[in-house]
């Protein structure tokens, strides 16, 4: 009887921590969907990154997705504010001229490895070569 009462213990103790953690999840969904204001980014459930412009619903915010593409959304599907999107396009061209040339080197540097190995490959040959004369 005294394990029978142990394990329906364990197991209400389990379900009250359970529990506890999907409010607090539930509260801070909220608070988020609340704290909405025109201008702040945010991630849609579906993966989808715009920028809030309408919050005048209480059950509706506008998205623009793209400039001048407004869409309506459900406040519920609203997954997370994100950081302000960066339009600055200079660093980006700037960073993928320093990849291409971090590219570059690798490429060189495998080249050169390639190129020893062709060495190796070649004195290998002419060592079989003068092997099979001796013979």
């Amino acid at each position: 009887m005294l394990p029978m009462l142990l394990l329906f213990g364990l197991l209400g103790v389990m379900m009250y921590f359970m529990s506890r953690r999907q409010r607090r999840a539930q509260e801070q969904q909220m608070q988020l969907q609340n704290s909405l204001a025109v201008g702040d980014r945010v991630m849609t459930t579906s993966g989808l990154y715009g920028t809030v412009v309408d919050v005048s619903d209480d059950s509706k915010i506008g998205i623009e997705i793209a400039p001048g593409f407004e869409t309506e959304w459900l406040r519920a599907a609203v997954r997370e504010k994100v950081g302000p999107e960066v339009e600055d396009d200079e660093d980006v061209v700037e960073d993928d001229d320093e990849t291409v040339d971090d590219e570059l080197d690798t490429v060189e540097d495998r080249d050169e490895v390639v190129d020893t190995d062709d060495d190796v490959t070649a004195d290998t040959r002419d060592e079989s070569k003068k092997a099979d004369t001796k013979k």
